[in-house]
């Protein structure tokens, strides 16, 4: 038999099913809300993980700046220019955090993904505050329009160009303070500065195009000109150096006495030979010169070399010389559009660069003085016959850049910062600093790979 159900019975079941889909929709949304704030929270925790990991990568490029400075004052002395063999430069660990040095390599040796490390040498590239056009116009992508605007820039008696009023702004009639000032002048665009190396790594990587296809990273004027270099004329310890040109009674006793003390071969014959020399009113131009003489008087580079460190062809005593270029680092480009620039013709000037680079790869335990170019060259090349006349290159640095990447813990964090140290006063100091992170990734494939693979163990 059916019963029917009375009005309160159905009313009681509709008020129960209300309160379970009322109870279903709380629940619903408190498990929203749990999804939610849990989504959120982990999302806070990968983001503190994240700023925890780049602090700490920049504590780890601090605490290389730190270890580039002992190395200097350790390896840098004297004017030399310290090797990447001689404190490490890639992968170093801090704690939980690693950091490498991105540097160039002196033989331009072709790689396509992976920098090299080191210390890059300021000494090695032509100063654009001394630099003339006849040598900026030989440098690789420049014409005389773009050196001579260079030159008009720093220049205080140059006539003032209309064409910057286009741009707000006029020439500065002044020195350069860093080279990416360079792109405050007429005519010199990103590629002119930075050439195909955008992430300014050495390499060719990333979204980087090889635009002449020659497979190779060609650099732009950054990697060729610095604002950095200048030579003391003095010991580190603030002691003067033997000034070879002095005609005083005592300036020539302390030439001989110096040749005496480095056991140089028929020192007497030597010092008269010098005395008289400059008795006739003639002076040694550079100490490039200077071998020159020595070296038809018997002495060979050899014992040349334990007199270069104390030796000056400048009367000041305390002075700085800015603008040299070391022959020991110089790349092959850099050192032909200093040859072409003292005059010499293109195809001389590219095979003499050339020749040295050569040879001071093959003998580099023999470059502690000017003089091994003579030894790779022969006296009467047509390079030394021109550089006799200026005092333009040396076998000395004293400025440097550390170009610092670093990442924290499990390859996350990535920090980069360019330094530039300054030794000529003794103890090493920063000159500069500039933070480089977001030029993007610039430690190539090899560290990256290197990174994943420690990471995911």
């Amino acid at each position: 038999m059916n019963l029917n159900r009375t009005q309160p019975q159905q009313t009681a079941r509709r008020e129960s099913a209300s309160v379970l889909i009322i109870v279903l929709w709380i629940c619903i949304g408190l498990v929203s809300i749990t999804l939610y704030f849990a989504n959120s929270m982990t999302y806070e925790l990968r983001a503190a993980d994240n700023r925890v990991t780049g602090l700490t990568a920049e504590q780890a490029i601090e605490g290389a700046a730190r270890y580039v400075s002992f190395a200097l004052s350790n390896f840098a002395t004297n004017g030399a220019v310290p090797t990447s063999t001689q404190f490490s430069c890639e992968a170093v660990a801090i704690g939980d955090a690693k950091f490498w040095i991105i540097g160039r390599d002196p033989s331009a040796t072709p790689s396509v993904t992976d920098p090299y490390y080191g210390l890059i040498d300021e000494g090695s590239k032509l100063n654009v505050n001394k630099v003339g056009t006849n040598t900026l116009s030989y440098l690789p992508n420049m014409d005389s329009d773009i050196a001579l605007a260079i030159v008009n820039w720093r220049n205080t008696n140059a006539m003032a160009d209309l064409t910057y009023a286009q741009y707000g702004y006029s020439e500065k009639e002044a020195p350069f303070e860093t080279v990416d000032e360079l792109r405050l002048v007429d005519g010199v665009t990103g590629d002119i500065l930075e050439g195909e190396d955008l992430n300014r790594n050495g390499v060719l990587d990333g979204a980087e195009k090889d635009v002449n296809g020659n497979g190779l990273c060609d650099p732009g004027l950054s990697d060729y000109l610095t604002v950095y270099s200048r030579e003391p004329n003095f010991h580190s310890d603030g002691s003067i150096l033997t000034n070879v040109n002095d005609t005083t009674t005592a300036g020539q006793a302390n030439t001989r006495l110096m040749l005496q003390n480095a056991n140089i071969n028929n020192y007497t014959t030597l010092a008269r030979n010098i005395t008289q020399y400059l008795n006739t009113g003639r002076t040694f131009t550079n100490l490039l010169a200077f071998y020159i003489f020595c070296q038809n008087s018997g002495m060979d580079s050899a014992h040349f070399a334990t007199i270069y460190n104390n030796i000056t062809v400048n009367s000041g005593t305390h002075n700085y010389i800015s603008g040299r270029v070391n022959i020991n680092t110089a790349r092959a480009d850099v050192l032909t559009a200093l040859f072409m620039g003292s005059g010499v013709d293109e195809q001389t000037a590219e095979s003499a660069a050339q020749s040295l680079v050569s040879y001071r790869d093959q003998n580099p335990n023999y470059l502690d003085s000017v003089a091994w170019m003579v030894d790779a060259l022969g006296a009467n090349n047509q390079v030394i016959t021109k550089l006799l006349t200026t005092d333009k290159i040396t076998a000395h640095s004293y400025q440097f850049t550390a170009d610092i990447a670093a990442v924290g813990p499990y390859g996350r964090g990535y920090r980069r910062v360019k330094f530039i140290f300054d030794v000529s006063e003794g103890s090493p100091k920063i000159l500069y600093r500039q933070d480089l992170s977001r030029l993007g990734w610039a430690l190539g494939a090899k560290a990256r790979e290197n990174l994943v693979a420690k990471a995911t163990k």
